[in-house]
């Protein structure tokens, strides 16, 4: 395969602080790349240099001639009043000279992505169509190497399972930063990590995110050895300086200098090997021993008209994890509104425990005020707050959760996604709750703080309900899985397994059924019948 892109001993820095340095990757023809790393290491400012967006302060960057590169941002920025068509038309610029070409192209584009109606206003879309049509406007440029900077963010899991579908059969190279660990195993060819654990900054592996997770803990114990022995040389590189200069005897000066160059490369291997740090998360849970914390019974609700569930029956129970699963629009946020009592259900009763303590994860983090400065966010009095009865200052809280010292001052608005998801749990964790309601919290977060989400709400002795597009995350921690399809269905299975079988089988069951009402359809026109290709025997098409 040629190669696309290559990079050549990159760095950056903001300020007196390095994101990434030294640097060196390259992508080839048809490669599906994923990139990962732990929040801050410099994933999306690479991605940024990559697309020519920015500049790195050391390196080169070599790409192939008239290589044409699309890059799908975090957060997707649309003209003022622009619909699906004009957005995508207007991606293609000066590419194509006439207007009909131009709309002819788009509209194949957003037919493809599984647009219905070309001018629907992007501002009257959600967030997962909107994706959709980042995507879109990144396509009709026919790139030769396709750049995603969390795509998964924002859809709904039948969006991730659309977009890795669509991707598997794309023709382009690609690069995607992602945390999302079954998209990396199924739709990634290769997986880097930009982390400073590395000698270069960088770690690859051909294949899967699991092939990937083996060799990277080969990798680790390797250097972990390396250290152990080089720590030995060190112990008596420092007894044989501690003697006299005349026991030193002869070679002295050269013996020195290699204990420092020892001395120096064991300080850097034990940075190395100092794992990742991830945000300490610990839910409080009041200790309520309630066997029905929430009983729903024969519930339904319809907005404008639009029935989204009927006659349903759910009960959280303590120690219970209900994963909820539904296509955007498909009334998730209606039924949690429905069971914390900010919405009345049509028809059935609820039935919460006395003094219900619920604590509630949305997905836009409204609660969040961008003008406040990080210091006031964490701590809004005084310089300590109390967490499980404990007094906490505000410098430790904030280190807690991976901040520093030097961004206490600064605007919420101001930080990463992925910081104001950490404040945001960290409001959330100084509330005992009996029952928790997470509504994308995997939002932004690296690797390292969904595994240690993971594990506080798997040993949380409340109740979970959970919507998430993080398949990993559903299927470890889900004892049920209740699945709205929209339509008003609302139906239970055992695990997400048996959710994506009958999923794939119901979904392939309506493909055929439309096929075979194609060819009714066709066969009452009088319309020929498709022969089959006769196979060529040179092998041509």
């Amino acid at each position: 395969m040629a190669m696309l892109l290559s990079c050549k001993d990159l760095s950056k820095s903001f300020g007196p602080r390095p994101l990434f340095e030294g640097v060196a990757m390259g992508i080839d023809e048809g490669e599906r790349l994923g990139m990962i790393g732990p929040n801050g290491s410099g994933k999306s400012t690479l991605l940024k240099i990559i697309a020519g967006l920015e500049q790195p302060d050391t390196g080169e960057l070599t790409t192939r001639r008239n290589l044409r590169v699309s890059y799908v941002a975090q957060r997707d920025v649309f003209a003022q009043g622009a619909t699906a068509l004009s957005a995508v038309v207007a991606a293609l610029g000066e590419q194509m000279h006439d207007d009909h070409e131009r709309e002819v192209a788009s509209r194949r584009v957003l037919e493809d992505i599984g647009f219905t109606d070309m001018n629907q206003p992007v501002a009257a879309m959600s967030g997962g169509w909107r994706k959709r049509l980042a995507l879109a406007r990144a396509m009709v440029t026919e790139p030769d190497l396709l750049l995603m900077d969390e795509p998964t963010n924002h859809l709904d899991l039948d969006g991730v399972l659309w977009l890795e579908a669509f991707l598997s059969t794309a023709p382009m190279a690609m690069i995607v930063v992602t945390h999302d660990r079954y998209f990396l195993e199924n739709a990634c060819s290769r997986v880097l990590e930009l982390s400073k654990a590395y000698p270069q900054g960088t770690f690859t592996v051909q294949g899967p995110y699991s092939e990937f997770l083996r060799r990277r803990a080969d990798f680790m114990t390797a250097q972990q050895k390396e250290q152990q022995s080089l720590a030995t040389k060190v112990r008596e590189d420092i007894r044989w300086l501690g003697r006299g200069a005349k026991a030193r005897r002869t070679k002295a000066k050269g013996r020195i200098e290699e204990a420092g160059q020892r001395m120096d490369e064991l300080d850097d291997l034990k940075e190395r090997n100092a794992p990742n740090r991830a945000a300490d998360i610990s839910f409080t849970a009041t200790g309520r021993q309630t066997r029905k914390l929430l009983d729903a019974k024969g519930i339904s609700k319809a907005l404008s008209g639009k029935p989204l569930f009927s006659a349903l029956e759910l009960t959280l129970s303590p120690g219970t994890c209900i994963g909820l699963l539904g296509p955007n629009g498909s009334g998730k946020t209606t039924l949690i509104n429905v069971l914390t009592g900010k919405l009345e259900p049509d028809t059935g009763t609820i039935k919460r425990a006395d003094d219900l303590r619920i604590v509630t994860f949305t997905q836009q983090r409204e609660e969040l005020d961008l003008k406040q400065s990080l210091r006031d966010a964490l701590c809004p009095v005084s310089d300590m707050l109390y967490f499980r009865g404990q007094a906490v200052h505000v410098n430790t809280w904030a280190t807690r959760f991976l901040f520093r010292m030097d961004q206490l001052n600064t605007a919420v608005g101001d930080l990463s996604g992925g910081e104001q998801a950490r404040i945001f749990i960290a409001k959330l964790m100084l509330q005992p709750a009996d029952l928790l309601i997470l509504d994308e919290p995997t939002n932004d977060l690296d690797i390292a703080s969904l595994e240690v989400l993971e594990e506080s709400l798997s040993t949380f002795p409340g109740a979970v309900l959970l919507v998430t597009h993080d398949r990993y995350m559903i299927a470890r921690l889900s004892s049920q899985i209740l699945a709205l399809d929209g339509k008003g269905s609302a139906r239970f299975f055992a695990d997400y397994e048996q959710w994506e079988t009958i999923r794939d089988r119901e979904e392939a069951a309506r493909v055929k059924e439309q096929k075979d009402a194609v060819k009714v359809k066709d066969k009452a026109m009088g319309a020929p019948t498709p022969q089959a290709a006769t196979p060529n025997p040179a092998g041509g098409k």
